[in-house]
């Protein structure tokens, strides 16, 4: 009889733990897609522009439009998901991302190719606001934070999975490419196929994650708003046993009630209060300057970077891999630490790593750019109309190479408005720089803005910089990483909580975006150290914010943290 009585108790028991199981795994492909939005591009540039006729302007736009997108989208998410239901809009982002690999693998251009990047970064910004949402409002308080953090660390597993796929394609496209003999056709098939590949090869999680949310049930809370109870109890009981879902839906109404009575009575207080005002700028702060580190331009520009220290290409894939995996790993160690030291705590050290890392790796650079000699005056007197050909060695420059080393001639040009970028190597089969306007500019005239000829940084620096990238994610994955999107949260009141929350990452998306856009052009005028240094100089300023203004919230609850804001609770804070 004890049997017969606890049996449906035990399957029920089963079936919740099933459905948390299944949640959780569809909120961390949620995560693996917003990961793989941000990562897929990096290898993808070796041969991107090699394929489609990109200017660098339209080569930043094409990485910032993913960030771009998702700024817009993240902007409307959260009114969406009020109006149509969290589990509508993630499917939605589901579709989103399965269509814009679509877009991206068939694109011949920059407008197909600008379209569907926008619209992957789209899908990411309704995902990184509705999967924490559904999450949030789905969870036990029990299991909220395990869930929270299986979502950041999945989305580090997707940046490590994007990298382990361009390594794969690369290493495929270079031995094609020297099977091929300098044959042009079967060259450019290679480069074609790889970064072709890179994307459609992640369709797959897509179309698990957009396919999977189908199963999934509505929130309660959001039922419960929409006035549909007997609803909002049967998710309840999809992943909380009988009596605590019971529990849970009679205080669900109680806070409901309680809200239509403050929204009655009209005592809320002025937005410009302080507890209002200071924690909202002090959030918007801390979130442009998490962008100001450089992270996700480092993320989406680091086998180029890479490329440019000195690496093969290869290599550069190797040590792209190398770097995410090992920003996975400290997500990890910054999970287990930031409820036991403390979010200042880890902030100002990682802001400090951030810092010193951005500073050796600018040190570096400047250590062979500043060694580049001005050759603009040659590649001048070699131009015939608007094209250049040119043998790249020192006879013809009048550098000689120190030590015999391998020299890389870098030329800044322009047909019409958009800047281009020649690298020729001294060391070369066939070392010729050649400029020649394609269909779309053969009538417009050509412009030396910048020529720089100087020695080719040894694969040594290569890796002392792979160093120094690895130093910066560490630090940036146990402090800001997983800090920063913790101290928004505590920090905004409950009144604003959701405006300031929308408002603070559409400035931080705005910054990246903004960051994304302009590297390019910026690294192809002043060079990768001038970039390394205004990002450890915005660091500062983040550390500064750190060690000063940002209160410690660890053990507080968010009505002690309000009262400090408030100026009634430094006592206690202290």
């Amino acid at each position: 009889m004890i049997n017969t009585q606890s049996s449906p108790a035990a399957a029920s028991n089963s079936n919740i733990r099933r459905y948390s199981i299944y949640l959780l795994f569809i909120a961390g492909l949620g995560g693996l897609l917003y990961g793989i939005d941000i990562g897929i591009i990096a290898a993808a540039l070796l041969y991107l522009s090699k394929t489609i006729n990109l200017t660098l302007q339209q080569t930043s736009i094409i990485v910032a439009a993913v960030l771009g997108g998702s700024m817009v989208s993240s902007l409307v998410a959260g009114l969406l998901a009020d109006w149509f239901g969290r589990k509508k809009m993630m499917i939605v982002s589901g579709l989103m991302f399965v269509a814009s690999v679509g877009l991206i693998v068939l694109s011949q251009g920059f407008v197909p190719l600008f379209l569907g990047r926008l619209l992957q970064g789209m899908s990411g910004g309704v995902i990184a606001v509705v999967v924490p949402l559904y999450l949030a409002e789905c969870l036990s308080a029990q299991t909220r934070g395990r869930g929270t953090a299986i979502f950041q660390f999945m989305l580090t597993v997707g940046i490590v999975l994007a990298a382990l796929i361009g390594f794969f394609y690369t290493r495929q496209a270079e031995a094609a490419i020297t099977l091929a003999a300098g044959n042009p056709v079967l060259i450019r098939a290679a480069e074609n196929h790889a970064w072709r590949g890179m994307f459609l090869s992640v369709v797959y999680p897509g179309l698990f994650f957009f396919f999977g949310a189908f199963a999934l049930s509505e929130t309660p809370r959001w039922l419960l708003r929409r006035g549909r109870i007997n609803e909002a109890l049967a998710a309840l009981r999809r992943s909380t046993p009988e009596e605590e879902a019971q529990t849970e839906l009679r205080e669900m109404q109680a806070l409901a009630l309680e809200t239509r009575q403050a929204k009655a009575t009209g005592t809320a207080g002025s937005l410009l209060h302080r507890k209002y005002v200071i924690p909202f700028v002090l959030a918007c702060v801390i979130m442009a300057c998490n962008q100001a580190t450089g992270i996700n331009s480092i993320l989406g520009f680091l086998v180029i970077i890479l490329k440019q220290a000195g690496m093969t290409a290869s290599h550069a894939t190797q040590g792209d891999v190398a770097v995410k995996v090992l920003n996975c790993v400290m997500t990890l160690v910054a999970v287990a630490l930031v409820d036991k030291k403390g979010r200042t705590f880890l902030l100002r050290i990682g802001t400090a790593g951030i810092i010193l890392a951005l500073i050796a790796g600018g040190l570096l650079f400047r250590s062979f750019e500043s060694r580049r000699t001005d050759v603009a005056s040659k590649v001048e007197a070699a131009q015939t109309g608007n094209t250049v050909t040119l043998n790249v060695n020192a006879a013809t420059l009048g550098v000689d190479s120190p030590d015999n080393r391998p020299m890389a001639l870098n030329v800044l040009y322009t047909y019409g408005s958009g800047e281009h970028v020649a690298t020729v190597l001294s060391n070369e089969p066939n070392a010729v720089l050649t400029l020649a306007p394609d269909a779309t500019t053969s009538n417009a005239p050509l412009h030396i803005k910048r020529a720089l000829y100087g020695p080719v940084p040894t694969e040594r620096t290569g890796w002392l910089i792979t160093a120094c990238l690895a130093l910066f994610i560490a630090s940036f994955s146990v402090g800001p990483g997983v800090v920063v999107w913790l101290a928004m949260s505590e920090l905004m009141p409950t009144r604003i909580r959701s405006m300031g929350m929308g408002i603070s990452l559409l400035v931080n998306q705005g910054v990246s975006t903004l960051i994304a856009a302009v590297f390019l052009p910026m690294v192809g005028n002043y060079g990768y150290s001038a970039m390394f240094f205004f990002w450890a100089a915005c660091t500062v300023v983040y550390f500064l914010t750190a060690v000063f203004f940002l209160p410690e919230t660890k053990g507080k609850t968010l009505e002690e943290i309000e009262m400090h804001f408030e100026g009634s609770g430094q006592k206690s804070s202290a």
